[in-house]
């Protein structure tokens, strides 16, 4: 049960660690406040998918979403939490994710 509940903590600080990484994105090199995407609406976030890195704006609730979560633990597998790009990129087929996140709405 302990192990369980350990396990449960580690992909909580994991997520909060990557959504903080993310909204650090909009910071500029001396930690100010940059001015933010026009095309990202509040309580949003932008994505990049699939070997094009196509952009996805998608809303902040599916952070919460277990499947949702998986990509973004495959993510952190896949190019740590320092990506050289900045940008929260997913490791999935464009399609995948466009009927994942349908299911989601």
């Amino acid at each position: 049960m302990a192990m369980k509940k350990s396990m449960k903590v580690g992909q909580a600080v994991s997520l909060k660690q990557m959504v903080k990484r993310c909204s650090s994105l909009g910071r500029n090199g001396s930690g100010e406040e940059a001015a933010a995407p026009v095309d990202v609406p509040k309580g949003h976030f932008a994505v990049y998918v699939g070997e094009n890195r196509t952009r996805y704006i998608v809303p902040i609730s599916v952070l919460s979403v277990p499947e949702f979560q998986w990509l973004l633990r495959q993510a952190e597998e896949e190019y740590g939490f320092h990506h050289e790009t900045g940008r929260l990129t997913i490791p999935c087929e464009e399609t995948v994710f466009e009927t994942l996140t349908s299911m989601l709405r």
